[in-house]
């Protein structure tokens, strides 16, 4: 699947530590009902051969509508169970490597909490960068926690675009007007709510207002 940089409006990355008692395959059915515009699946404890199976799963519901799946880390679970594309950490595999290996309609996203990176995972190939700690994150709370001001910087300083991320939810979306972001990536936000169908219908209304 060809990216668009408004696949990043609404970017749910699944969260475990949710308290939904929906199967995983059901939470993520419920957020694209509500409007998501891509789903990370984000499994760091699945062994490579569950993360396959579980990715196969969720890609073909993916595909009923229209939405990428992109998956957290792990390159070789991507490849091998069709998934639109990966998303890296600054110390995983590098992007330049990935784009030699899967091509040019694979997506991939890349972690940035600087200048300097944001740069260099352009120039390697990514298609969007994610950007954060913005908030403090229930999820991630040694995340290193980037200012308004340094997303502000980093967004203007490539050409692809930028999705904002870490403890995102309605009440403190607002601020995130004029930083320069194409999109919001939410974990818990989506996944911990009593209803993550309206929870994502509402937070795609706000994104849209905001960027």
């Amino acid at each position: 699947m060809k990216f668009q940089k408004d696949m990043l409006l609404l970017y749910a990355v699944t969260d475990r530590s949710g308290t939904n008692d929906r199967t995983r395959l059901q939470q993520v059915e419920d957020a694209l009902k509500g409007g998501v515009t891509m789903v990370q699946l984000r499994e760091k404890h699945l062994s490579q051969e569950e993360l396959i199976r579980e990715a196969g799963e969720i890609q073909t519901l993916c595909r009923r509508y229209h939405v990428p799946l992109i998956i957290n880390d792990h390159v070789e679970a991507a490849l091998k169970s069709g998934a639109d594309g990966v998303h890296v950490g600054i110390e995983d595999t590098p992007v330049a490597e990935i784009r030699r290996r899967a091509g040019s309609d694979f997506i991939i996203g890349a972690t940035a909490k600087t200048i300097a990176q944001a740069q260099a995972a352009e120039q390697a190939g990514a298609d969007y960068l994610g950007v954060g700690a913005i908030f403090p994150s229930p999820t991630k709370p040694e995340a290193i926690r980037i200012t308004r001001e340094q997303l502000q910087a980093i967004c203007a300083s490539v050409s692809i675009p930028a999705v904002g991320i870490g403890g995102i939810c309605p009440e403190n979306m607002p601020e995130l007007k004029g930083c320069g972001i194409q999109g919001v990536a939410v974990l818990s936000a989506i996944f911990a709510a009593p209803d993550i169908e309206a929870a994502s219908a509402r937070l795609k209304k706000q994104a849209k207002e905001i960027l």
